[in-house]
């Protein structure tokens, strides 16, 4: 089973389970911050149901109807990760600022919640890391924007947790306005969310909408092609994202005697360096013309 499906499914499972023990322990041990992480972290079964679909899409072989595959499929993931992610930041920040306010508006405090409800919250903490971490990794080894996004969503709803668990404290410990601690916390965490968010929707969006890779990038795309001896100024170079997936469009010049065997091997070599460096699913097409002064055209000329 490819990895950024299991580990997908992994997260599936924790989520189908976290979120009926947390909502259970906060109606019962007096905890509303508990209830409210608990309906938080449906989101994170919600994105990755969204992930599932699109990953499976994603890996279809390029047809007749979609020359380049379906790579963009898993940006569309990312981005609606990253709007998911905006989402719940705002709700978390919004819900959290509503309570301090109502505290200095009426002088209302949360109630004293349960230690159940504390031995759940860090219980939901340790598992949602344990899961960011195992999803980041196979993010990394596969170069998956969507799988990190999904894996930062985990750490979203960990985060959440631990505000959670900070206001669950207070309130045992520190009576009165130790409550206040969890929506402080709380909105710290909604901001940092939405934050993240913003940080993985921007690339989707670039990606989605043919921005130009970096400026980095580009130039060590020009490094690898002038690495190639026998080829000589590359130029008008297009490069984009297809998917996980680098396009790269580039002319380059080299002696006008060659034959055409001689360009084409020319233009083998360049691809395979390219590959090597940035994966096989990258998608090239050089453009091979004779180096100045040349006759341009005379073959045709009336």
């Amino acid at each position: 089973m490819d990895k950024k499906i299991k580990v997908t499914i992994i997260g599936t499972v924790v989520n189908l389970i976290l979120p009926p023990i947390k909502f259970v322990a906060g109606v019962l041990w007096n905890s509303n911050a508990l209830v409210a992480d608990a309906i938080h972290s449906l989101s994170d079964l919600l994105s990755d149901l969204v992930i599932y679909i699109f990953l499976t899409v994603a890996r279809r072989p390029r047809d007749k109807n979609h020359d380049y595959g379906y790579g963009k499929y898993e940006t569309l993931a990312t981005l609606f990760i990253a709007f998911l992610l905006v989402i719940v930041g705002g709700f978390i920040a919004g819900s959290a600022i509503s309570t301090v306010l109502e505290y200095f508006d009426k002088g209302l405090l949360p109630e004293r919640p349960g230690t159940v409800a504390l031995i759940a919250a860090l219980v939901s903490v340790v598992l949602k890391e344990i899961l960011f971490r195992v999803t980041r990794k196979v993010a990394i080894e596969t170069k998956s924007d969507a799988v990190m996004a999904n894996a930062w969503h985990h750490r979203s709803d960990a985060y959440s947790s631990i505000a959670t668990l900070i206001g669950i404290t207070g309130a045992i410990f520190f009576e009165g306005v130790g409550t206040l601690l969890e929506p402080i916390a709380a909105l710290v965490v909604g901001i940092f969310i939405m934050k993240v968010g913003v940080q993985l929707g921007v690339p989707a969006i670039r990606a989605l909408t043919e921005a130009s890779l970096t400026d980095n990038i580009e130039q060590e795309i020009l490094e690898i092609i002038c690495s190639v001896k026998e080829v000589e100024d590359p130029h008008n170079l297009r490069t984009r994202l297809i998917g996980n997936d680098y396009a790269i469009e580039v002319d380059v010049r080299t002696d006008g005697n060659r034959t055409v065997h001689e360009a084409h091997e020319l233009t083998q070599v360049i691809e395979r360096r390219l590959r090597r460096r940035f994966g096989n699913g990258t998608h090239i097409v050089i453009h091979v013309e004779p180096r100045k002064p040349y006759r341009h055209g005379h073959l045709y000329e009336k």
